[in-house]
Order: structure tokens, then C-alpha cells, then sequence
């Protein structure tokens, strides 16, 4: 969405902020509101007020510095406005300075944002009432792995990555668990990112006799991996993770390379309705505006079943189905989401959708 078209959109709910709609719930909304980090703190309070005021709900929107002591700042503005749930959370510091204080006033917390698998055990071991819509961060290893394992156990298969953090952990844990399960791919590599070509790496696969690439890198990459084999007449299926939701530049990215991935929420039948709505009044629902619509959702449906039966709002948080925005979600007993929300995606001529037929 514009940067301009967002804003006055953003200021008009910050000006509402605080005021009641309705007699009805109370909701928090703690997100940077300047900084480094305003643009996306943005996103979230525009998707948390949107769905507050089609609710008739009160919201109190919460300025998130990112750091332990804005954490304790916003805990203490939370509680003074009488909120009774508290959504968005860009920032692990800021869980962590608020989260004792809201275990004390009895104010459960979700996040839409932060991944951190240490800070949930923290919570878990400490009794914190946080509740992640985002995903754990292991789990978009957990979908590659399922997803290989299914459609790939037959197929000779390489496993290479870009060489930082996050691709070599990535790449890692699937292999660990792969070969657990006695998969052991025929090659692994760390490739050289950001080159303007990989044929000598795609002639390493083809001599390697290898069919299939799961890919940690960058989109940008894979592309170009990916046009060197068609190029070089080597036909490889690829695959690459999350990253892949990317610019489609400087390479196109050619059809039928996959990705686990997050899906265009936009795009899910579920979300239509708020879809259509939010684009009749001028916002584009994109980047964090769906999830966050989807938390004020489940703020307000566990509070109503709460109050119907006279229980603690963490209590309906846990095993509830909710339906959202962002299609049914309901949380187990450690407080993450039910369902893996990663997905097998495949791009097909400017998106990545639901393969047509199941991968082999």
C-alpha cells in the first residue's frame, strides 16, 4: 500500500484510539508508531482498528519502542486503559518487559509477529499469557521436511544453502531430519549468493545426478539458478523456503519453482469478506493488516466466550476455534498455533499458488 494513502488512515485510528464505539471489549493494540519499524507498526494498528471498529469494540493503541523498558511502559498503559486482551507485539523486547505486569492484571497477549521458540518457553515455564498468531520459527522447517519427505523420498535431491544464518540453519535442520528418517541426499553445497550466474553449480548438480533442490537462499537466487538449468537443458525441480516471497527482480522467477511459504492471505477464500471491505474504504490489505484484523477477531470471540462463561479470557484462548481473516485458527496447550501455517506453493505466472497437482 502507499506509504500516503496509508497514512491519514493511520492517524484517523490513532485519533480513535482509546474512545469506546460501543459499551463493548476492550483491546490493546501495542505497535511501533515511529522509527525504523513505523511503517510496519502501521500495518498492524490499521488491521487491529479496522476490525476493533466493525466489532464496535474499544481499541487503545500502544506506541512499541522495541526495548524491555517500552515493554514494562506499554504493560502499564494497558492496564491503566482497562484493556482485557492486548494484540500485535512486533518485538521480542517488548514481550518481555510486558509480559510479567499483564500476567499480574490478568491481560492475555497476541502476538502477530514475533517467532522466538526461547521466549514461549520462557512463558510457558513462567505462566506469561502469550499466545503466537505468527508462526514458531521452526516451522518453516517442519513444512519442508513433511513436504519432501511426501514427495520426494524417491527422487535423488540436493540440499544447498547461501551460507548465512538463516539459510544454513535452515538447510541444516532438514537435513538432520531427513537423514533421521535414512533420506541422505546425493549432494550438498554452500553457494556463493548474489552472482549474476550458477551454470557451473547447476552442471555440479546435473553430475551429481540430481532432480530436485531445496534451495536456502534468497529468491533472487534461486531464479537465476533456475534459469541457468533451463539454459543449460538440466531439468531440476527447486524448491526454496519463506524467502522466496520476494520482488521478482532482477530475475524473473520461472514458473514452477516452489516454496514453502506463507500464503497471500488476501487471496484466501476466508478472508474475502474483510477483503472487499477494507478495499472499499481504501486500505490495501497487505503485510501484517490481515493478521492483525484476524487477532482483534480472536480477541473479541474469546472474550465474548469468556464472559458467557464467567472464565478467564486465557482459558478460551486455548483449544478454541476461531474463525478469522486469515481462514480457522485455534491454539493447543503451548499457546502456538494448532496448524502449521506454511504451505507448498508454486509460481505461476506472477503469484505463488497451491500447485495445481501434487509435487513428485
Amino acid at each position: 500500500m502507499n506509504v500516503l494513502r496509508r497514512l491519514p488512515l493511520l492517524f484517523a485510528l490513532l485519533s480513535a484510539a482509546g474512545s469506546s464505539y460501543a459499551a463493548g471489549i476492550r483491546i490493546g493494540v501495542v505497535a511501533p508508531q515511529e522509527g525504523n519499524f513505523a511503517m510496519l507498526g502501521a500495518e498492524i494498528t490499521a488491521g487491529a482498528n479496522f476490525e476493533i471498529q466493525a466489532q464496535k469494540d474499544t481499541a487503545t493503541v500502544v506506541d512499541e519502542p522495541c526495548t524491555e523498558d517500552g515493554g514494562r511502559a506499554a504493560a502499564e498503559a494497558l492496564v491503566a486503559a482497562k484493556v482485557q486482551v492486548a494484540i500485535g507485539f512486533l518485538c521480542t523486547e517488548t514481550l518481555e518487559g510486558a509480559l510479567p505486569r499483564l500476567k499480574d492484571a490478568g491481560i492475555p497477549v497476541i502476538t502477530v509477529s514475533v517467532r522466538s521458540r526461547i521466549l514461549m518457553e520462557d512463558a510457558l515455564k513462567s505462566g506469561w499469557p502469550l499466545f503466537r498468531l505468527a508462526p514458531v520459527d521452526s516451522a518453516e522447517a517442519t513444512m519442508a521436511i513433511d513436504t519432501i519427505l511426501k514427495n520426494w523420498a524417491a527422487e535423488p535431491m540436493a540440499l544447498i544453502d547461501d551460507g548465512t544464518i538463516h539459510g544454513r540453519e535452515l538447510v541444516g535442520a532438514i537435513r538432520n531430519a531427513l537423514e533421521e528418517k535414512g533420506l541422505k541426499p546425493v549432494f550438498t553445497d554452500t553457494y556463493r549468493p548474489g552472482q549474476d550466474q550458477q551454470i557451473a553449480l547447476v552442471r555440479r548438480l546435473k553430475k551429481a545426478g540430481v532432480t530436485r533442490v531445496f534451495v536456502g537462499g534468497d529468491r533472487s537466487d534461486v531464479a537465476v539458478i533456475a534459469r541457468d538449468a533451463t539454459s543449460e537443458k538440466i531439468p531440476l525441480v527447486l524448491m526454496g523456503g519463506d524467502a522466496m516471497r520476494a520482488a521478482d527482480t532482477p530475475v524473473p522467477l520461472q514458473d514452477g519453482v516452489q516454496a514453502i511459504a506463507l500464503p497471500d492471505y488476501a487471496s484466501l477464500p476466508a478472508a474475502q469478506q474483510t477483503v472487499q471491505a477494507m478495499r472499499a474504504s481504501g486500505t490495501e490489505p497487505d503485510g501484517y493488516i490481515l493478521p492483525a484484523a484476524a487477532a482483534a477477531q480472536i480477541a473479541g470471540q474469546a472474550t465474548e466466550a469468556a464472559k458467557a462463561g464467567n472464565n478467564p479470557i486465557a482459558d478460551k484462548l486455548t483449544g478454541t476455534p476461531f474463525q478469522t481473516a486469515i481462514g480457522p485458527i485455534s491454539f493447543g496447550q503451548n499457546h502456538e498455533l494448532t496448524e502449521n501455517p506454511y504451505r507448498l506453493l508454486e509460481w505461476r505466472g506472477n503469484a505463488f499458488v497451491p500447485p495445481a497437482t501434487p509435487s513428485n
